[in-house]
């Protein structure tokens, strides 16, 4: 997918409701478990904005690699939140959220995967995107970057629900569009949207914590602006390449138990936020095809496949929380 870059970097201004207009105050939270390879990059990526972010926070889930010792020895003056037990992407962004947003009330809180790698000017470029909301500035909860993987250039700028059926929204020459779900990678938190909707689903351990969280901040009212000129590098998976019919084809095998996660958690969720018979439909009808490009491509067939069918139950009847540990993110 194409990216329209605008050439010009436009200067920040921050709409205030006062008469005198302050800086905004903003936190990074990472979610980090066993990050010690990728850390580095990601915290050094951070430290060179061109705006500068007045904490970084590190929320780290239990690691059994050495990223406690290189957050002590190499980067001393970040802020580390040490989680007893892994509690995975939910549990450790609920855990970085409460900390930043609720207990040290920053405005807003960068939201990172350990892998992440954001442009130097990428948050000065987000906070630029408030002077294009259209006087929608109060009712923004999120400004999303343009997700770019490293090693295949696809992109994800984010997805629109319409009763249940999603799709990537189109491409657009314009600095900002609306979305009803990002990635949570590289995204701008209002606090105040915190504060209004509550914290991300820490039971639902990992996968579609994000797209649960947009849907309800859009069910509050919020809207969500991706800036498109804001650009993250983010591995999300690793993807391998097929040439099917003259088509390109990107396919990432997950472990069995992130396909029970990645099923159980879209199925609750739209459960929940789509009651109607054909929003249903719709998800059976993406899961069969999961299912099928899992029979042509997958590694592990018969266990990914015992895995969705348990966390479609599970989905269905609200069995959330940690069901099966990982032993890596």
């Amino acid at each position: 997918m194409a990216i329209n870059i605008p050439a010009e970097k436009e200067s920040v201004t921050v709409p205030n409701p006062g008469s005198e207009k302050r800086a905004v105050s903003i936190a990074s939270v990472t979610v980090v478990y066993n990050g010690a390879q990728v850390l580095p990059r990601h915290l050094e990526a951070l430290q060179r904005q061109t705006r500068k972010v007045d904490e970084i926070v590190v929320v780290n889930n239990a690691s059994t690699d050495d990223t406690l010792t290189l957050l002590a020895t190499r980067y001393p003056e970040i802020t580390v939140l040490n989680l007893s037990e892994n509690s995975g992407v939910g549990g450790g962004l609920a855990a970085g959220l409460s900390f930043a947003a609720i207990t040290k009330k920053y405005d807003w809180v960068w939201l990172f995967d350990q892998d992440s790698v954001p442009s130097e000017d990428g948050l000065e470029r987000l906070l630029a995107g408030l002077g294009h909301l259209d006087g929608t500035e109060e009712s923004t909860a999120i400004l999303a970057p343009v997700n770019i993987h490293p090693g295949t250039n696809m992109t994800c700028p984010g997805l629109l629900w319409r009763g249940g059926r999603l799709r990537e929204s189109p491409e657009s020459d314009k600095r900002i569009t609306f979305v009803d779900s990002v990635i949570t990678s590289g995204s701008l938190l209002r606090r105040e949207a915190v504060e209004a909707v509550g914290l991300p689903r820490s039971d639902f351990f990992m996968d579609f914590v994000d797209h649960e969280h947009c849907l309800r901040l859009r069910r509050h009212g919020f809207r969500i602006a991706v800036v498109r000129d804001s650009l993250l590098h983010h591995v999300n998976g690793d993807p391998s390449k097929f040439k099917i019919l003259g088509r390109t084809k990107y396919w990432t095998d997950h472990v069995p138990w992130r396909e029970y996660y990645m099923t159980r958690n879209e199925i609750f969720t739209v459960w929940q936020y789509f009651p109607k018979w054909w929003a249903k439909a719709f998800t059976l009808y993406r899961l069969a095809r999961k299912a099928l490009d899992l029979i042509v491509f997958g590694h592990q067939k018969l266990a990914c496949f015992r895995m969705m069918y348990r966390g479609f139950l599970d989905g269905r009847a609200g069995r959330l929380g940690i069901r099966f540990l990982a032993t890596s993110r």
